[in-house]
Order: C-alpha cells, then structure tokens, then sequence
C-alpha cells in the first residue's frame, strides 16, 4: 500500500512508524518541530480529566497503557515517579475536590494531601502550596528524545496545499497514494473541506529551565498546579532541566512568544515552587496545538482513500500510540480503537461514513 503522512509531528510521525511495512512518504516542510517540539512531555490521562469528558479519559488511559510497550520498540525511557497535583488558594483546592470525586465515580482513586504532606513528598515545594493529589499511574516522556527516535527516513520536506483520494498536492507535484492520512496539527484544516470548521489552532508557550550552583534540586514528580486557577506544570527533565508550561488561548496561528506569557509561567511557577528563581533561563517557545470543539481528537475516515488523524489539542504526545494503532486498523479495514474520536461528530461531509474502497 502506498501511504502518504501529511504532518511530521508526534502523530504523523508516529503513523508513519507503525506503518512502516508499507510503502510510507512522511510530507512536512519543518519534520519534528511544532507543537511537539515545545510540548512538556506529559502523559496523564488522569490529572487531565475533567467532568464531561470521560471518552477523553477512556482514551487517554488506553494509550498510557500502550506506552511501556511503544516506548520499548523505540529504546526510550519514560519518567514513572507520577504527577502531584497542587492547589494554592481555597478555589484550587475546591477544583481539586471536583477532580478527586469525579476520578473517584470512574473508579480511579488518588490520594488527597494537605500542603504540609505534598512537601514531604515534594521537598521543591514552596509554602503557598495549600493542599494537592497524588498520582502514581502517570508518566512523562522526553518529547524531543521521542522526535529523534520517530524520525523517518522517508520525507518530503514542503508544505501541502491539499489532500483528496489518491493525491496529495503540493505547491510543484503532485504525490499519488492509496491512502493520504492528514496528521497536519494545527493547519490541517485548511488541508480538506471536512476539517475547515473542526480544527483550530490554540496558541501555547512554555520555558526551559536548568538549575545553577546551590539552586534547589529539580523535582522528582511531574507538579501540575492550580496558582487562584490559573494552570502551570513544572516537568523535570534529565541534567536538571525543567519544563515550565504552558500558557493557553487564542491566537490564531501567531508562533510569536510574548513577553506577557514568559512573566505569567515565571510568577505562577515561582508560587509553586520558589527554588525556580535561581535557575537558569535556558529556551522560551512557543507552538499551537490543534484543538476541536469538543477536545476529542478527530481519527477516522473523511472519504474512501483520506484518513485524518488530528485535533488531539493538549494530548498529542499522550494519545500518539493509540492514534497510531488506530489508523493502521482502519487502513487495513479493522475496527478503530478509537470509535469515540470518529470524526462524523464534528466535520461537514458525512465524515467517518466513508470506508477504503481500494
């Protein structure tokens, strides 16, 4: 079968390996890069839920435990200490209560802890730290590591104007497939007619960090944190690094880094854990996640012979085995182990009702 990957992300790429007995062409101008480059490497499925998105949750925790096994095909390590989950005012501690009873009605317990326990935990916590969870079952990957394993060695580095069956064109040529699989992030709504209202860019800027002599230790746990509602996560990363993200919100496709998000993630960070001070400034970036309406990706058929495998917003990294095992199952007629994410629900032709005719 000849396959064509529009998108060299974290699932494009991973398509393209899991389909790698084929004839696979990966077509992205800049391979690698996006918003999988300045991801925070996240996988956590758990401390990501939220009442009313329990398909998001059933998905999220398939593919986590499809991830010892993807990581090992790959040669990579996963960071297993688990996700703190902390609160600094009333207000966060009260949003934590709604994550705790909601994970609790879907039968996924996690441990409730005062401030004073999470900093016998976590000694990087600082004093504004009022109560939080504690999630044993998530991981976290290096994403940048994980690009580098992904890498394929068949690709065409230029942009993609459209995607129809049998044909992906570009500015100069035309690439003729039996399968196109749109895998663009962020810009793979301009790429087919079904996807124009259903994917959307959401901006999101992040910052490493590396400790200096006498700073504090990084912590060992992945620290997602709720500072008067607003969100930060701090992510260690091996040689003392640390991922400090992410600003969130609508920008369109603007990939400019803001002086006003760098202050927010370093005052929100800072309350969580005020050893960050004395760190080094290492990288700030920016990227856009590719967001639908309703947070669920969107993996499934457009029409006999195009695929689309994107919308995945903040779980791209997450849900990339899974979404990988999902399109090869749907190029090779199976079911999808992704029924929740069919795109039918969202795109504007009949969508998902197409099946492969060749």
């Amino acid at each position: 079968m000849r396959v064509v990957v529009v998108g060299g992300g974290v699932i494009g790429l991973a398509v393209a390996w899991r389909l790698a007995d084929h004839d696979v062409t990966v077509v992205d101008p800049n391979p690698g890069r996006g918003a999988s480059w300045v991801a925070g490497g996240m996988l956590a499925p758990v401390t990501e839920a939220w009442p009313g998105e329990e398909d998001l949750l059933d998905l999220g925790s398939e593919s986590l435990d499809r991830w010892p096994a993807f990581a090992a095909a790959l040669g990579i390590d996963l960071h297993t200490r688990g996700t703190i989950v902390a609160g600094v005012d009333s207000a966060d501690a009260g949003q934590l209560d709604t994550l705790a009873g909601f994970l609790a009605r879907r039968g996924r317990e996690v441990e409730r802890l005062t401030g004073r326990e999470l900093r016998r935990v976590e000694p990087a916590l600082g004093p504004s730290v009022r109560s939080g969870l504690l999630v044993p079952g998530d991981l976290a990957v290096d994403n940048r590591e994980l690009l580098g394993r992904l890498s394929f060695p068949s690709v065409v580095g230029k942009p993609v104007r459209s995607v129809r069956p049998g044909a992906v064109e570009l500015a100069d040529a035309t690439l003729h497939c039996d399968l196109a699989v749109i895998a663009a992030g962020a810009w793979s709504g301009s790429l087919h007619p079904a996807l124009a209202s259903a994917v959307r860019p959401v901006k999101g800027e992040i910052l490493r960090l590396r400790r200096r002599p006498n700073a504090v230790p990084p912590p060992v746990h992945t620290v997602r944190a709720l500072v008067e509602s607003r969100p930060v996560y701090l992510v260690p990363r091996a040689g003392d690094e640390l991922v400090v993200g992410a600003t969130q919100y609508e920008a369109g496709f603007d990939e400019e880094v803001t002086a006003g998000g760098v202050r927010d993630l370093l005052t929100y960070g800072e309350r969580v854990m005020p050893g960050i001070a004395e760190y080094g400034l290492t990288e700030c970036a920016a990227g856009l996640r590719a967001g639908s309406r309703d947070n669920l990706p969107l993996v499934g058929w457009l029409e006999p012979g195009v695929l689309v495998a994107a919308g995945h917003h903040r779980n791209g990294l997450l849900l990339a085995p899974l979404t990988a095992d999902a399109v090869r199952a749907l190029a090779l007629g199976e079911p999808s182990p992704m029924a929740a994410a069919d795109p039918a629900r969202l795109c504007d032709q009949n969508a998902g009702s197409a099946r492969r005719t060749n």
